[in-house]
């Protein structure tokens, strides 16, 4: 964070200052919600939580070397008291991205965020220090506490932006105005909450709305509900995909024999061929609107070509490859699920699989509302379609869905099955994985399928001891 005094911290968020022998000090490192993430210099917000309650961390994080903590009530070590933490932690994310000279880029969409956010950070950090959200941080705290991590130095700042209801991106911008928003697609995740796509779309386009004149509304021309938001922004327009009228756009797409995308990136400067090193033609996608935004930022095609090619996966449990000492390729995905994430995941694995035996280790989608029983029909009969060879549906009656899909598909006999949880997908596929076999592991984050994945990759690795 950028230097700033304690007393200019109370002034700021509207806080009271409790036990501060000299309100002078400044907080020079991180502002952080976690106890264990304490740096010298740090300022700790204490956040009262379901299972925990930050406030009675205070003793330990001041010794740890955190200057304060922001609180909700006096703790017996040096605080400033506010109302709310959540509030006063967004307010102080406001007045330093006012300090900052960054360029602000907000993004996003139903399904991709995170992959294309990490992807969006890798080319700018080629060109200037870039900060990013790590992971999926995109909350009303995550979000805050990235802007708060940018410093004099930062010439970038990457936000992913998630939304759960109209109104939350909205109250976003509020905490950090973007001059570039990225808008990659409007999909079925959430659906239960929202209540339809145009709801999706009317809470996505929040973004484009707060947008300034001289900003850029960075939209994909091959979703109609998020070309439609040009209507809703006054900043420029900029269009990315694989239509022919995308001022960025891709050519003559392929996959490697390994499921990497290559392409012709064009953008109206010029064009120059990525090949990416990550899994799945729906990087394609991603990778237009990372160039996209870098485009607008004064990166040459052949910059942000060699960027893209050179950018790998910087979040845990997306499509992480991982190939064991017998030859078997473990694909773990396993961090979240939607239709439109499982589709792509599964034409990924069809593509890595060629001449090798493919498995997809399926859980629920989540949040899918009255579209959940077609959803998960729809993903178990894609599987069939693309010749996976085996499915494995894991858990309750969602996945008991994906499992009659496929049956009703045309999957008989051994080419699907359902089992009650993890352990016994485990137990499947320790008995009857050969080498060379590619097992794809993806469902909701609540099934925690990515405890598969684990098991099978350490299964692998005692045997390789044993071996020995």
């Amino acid at each position: 964070m950028i230097a700033l005094s304690l007393a200019e911290i109370a002034e700021v968020v509207g806080g009271q200052t409790h036990d501060i022998p000299d309100p002078s000090v400044q907080v020079t490192g991180p502002v952080v919600r976690d106890s264990r993430e304490v740096r010298p210099g740090s300022l700790f917000a204490a956040f009262a939580g379901e299972r925990a309650d930050g406030h009675d961390y205070a003793q330990d994080v001041v010794r740890a070397g955190a200057v304060a903590v922001l609180a909700s009530r006096p703790v017996g070590v040096p605080a400033i008291v506010v109302e709310d933490v959540q509030t006063a932690l967004g307010a102080l994310a406001r007045h330093v991205v006012q300090r900052l000279g960054a360029t602000l880029v907000a993004l996003t969409g139903s399904a991709g965020k995170t992959s294309t956010k990490d992807l969006i950070a890798q080319v700018l950090r080629s060109k200037a220090p870039t900060v990013f959200t790590p992971g999926s941080l995109n909350n009303e705290i995550g979000l805050p506490l990235t802007a708060l991590s940018a410093t004099e130095e930062t010439r970038f700042l990457v936000l992913e932006m998630g939304a759960r209801g109209i109104g939350h991106i909205r109250y976003l911008t509020g905490l950090t105005p973007p001059r570039i928003g990225l808008v990659l697609n409007v999909g079925s995740a959430h659906i239960g909450e929202f209540g339809g796509r145009e709801q999706i779309a009317q809470a996505k386009g929040e973004l484009v709305e707060a947008l300034p004149e001289d900003g850029a509304a960075v939209l994909n021309a091959d979703d109609p509900l998020v070309r439609a938001m040009a209507a809703r922004t006054k900043a420029k327009v900029v269009l990315f995909g694989e239509s022919a009228e995308a001022d960025v756009r891709a050519e003559n797409v392929r996959l490697t024999d390994s499921g990497q995308p290559s392409f012709r990136l064009h953008t109206p400067s010029g064009a120059a061929d990525v090949t990416m090193r990550l899994y799945g033609e729906h990087h394609v996608s991603n990778a237009l609107a990372a160039a996209a935004v870098a485009h607008e930022l004064g990166m040459s095609a052949e910059e942000i070509a060699t960027a893209l090619s050179e950018a790998g996966s910087l979040s845990r449990w997306r499509m992480e490859v991982t190939e064991r000492p017998d030859g078997v390729t473990i694909v773990n995905d396993a961090y979240n699920a939607n239709p439109e994430s499982m589709r792509a995941a599964l034409r990924a694995l069809a593509a890595m699989g060629r001449g090798r035996r493919t498995w997809a280790v399926l859980g629920k989608m989540a949040e899918l509302g009255d579209e959940a029983l077609a959803e998960h029909d729809a993903v178990g009969r894609l599987a069939v379609r693309l010749n996976v060879s085996k499915l494995v549906a894991v858990g309750g009656i969602e996945a008991s869905w994906l499992q009659l899909g496929a049956y009703n598909e045309g999957s008989w006999g051994e080419e699907s099955v359902h089992v009650s949880d993890a352990q016994a997908a485990v137990d499947l596929l320790r008995s009857e994985l050969r080498p060379g076999d590619v097992v794809l592991v993806k469902a909701s984050r609540s099934v925690g399928l990515e405890s598969v994945a684990q098991a099978l990759l350490e299964t692998a690795a005692e045997g390789e001891v044993a071996a020995r």
